[in-house]
């Protein structure tokens, strides 16, 4: 059963904390509100689905600042922005920043839910190319040095007799490790193989 997605609302104002809170419950999301960036970061963050709905204006470090540190502290969720200051400047510097939408108040709710949808989908797609960067590294790794080797040079390019004279070893167990690589890889073709290799960064002989 799929986790049902938790949205953090990060707004130092508490009707506004509540409003969005009862909105976004109403569509059948978890909520957890916090009043502070301190208060965001004391509280537990379960490893699901979800986004942060933060605020510009908050006291001490404004929305924006803690934006663009969510990475340093190991924050992944995306992020909706709302403010009832908004302007063109900090609208621009916030979707640079990579944010999902800008929402200004008073909001639309509509509005609100069609940006946290956004957000929350944005984070699934980012949590599935994750897990599939694990998968991919984990396989690797299970693979002999010998078949690694054998991964780079024919993933390169080269054919079974190249790759033997490469390595010295006979162009038959050159056929023998790469079954086995494309095996172990979950490789069906030699172009899947390709592109793991690229998301492994294998430095690729010339």
């Amino acid at each position: 059963m799929t986790p049902t997605p938790l949205v953090h609302v990060l707004d130092d104002d508490t009707s506004m904390r509540l409003a969005v809170s009862s909105l976004l419950r109403s569509v059948g999301m978890e909520v957890a509100t916090h009043g502070s960036v301190q208060e965001f970061l004391a509280a537990p963050r379960p490893d699901v689905t979800g986004c942060l709905v933060l605020d510009i204006r908050l006291p001490g470090i404004s929305g924006l600042e803690f934006q663009s540190q969510l990475a340093a502290h190991g924050i992944q969720l995306p992020v909706v922005l709302m403010t009832g200051h908004g302007d063109i400047p900090m609208t621009v510097q916030g979707m640079k920043a990579g944010a999902v939408d800008f929402l200004t108040k008073p909001f639309r709710d509509q509005d609100m839910l069609d940006a946290v949808s956004a957000a929350v989908e944005r984070d699934r797609a980012q949590r599935a190319q994750r897990h599939e960067a694990q998968d991919t590294v984990a396989r690797y790794q299970s693979l002999s040095p010998r078949e690694q080797q054998v991964m780079a040079l024919v993933t390169a390019g080269l054919l079974n007799k190249q790759i033997a004279g490469e390595l010295g070893i006979s162009e038959i167990t050159v056929k023998i490790h790469r079954g086995a690589t494309m095996r172990k890889m979950g490789a069906r073709t030699l172009p899947e193989l390709v592109r793991m290799a690229d998301a492994l960064g294998l430095r690729r002989p010339a």
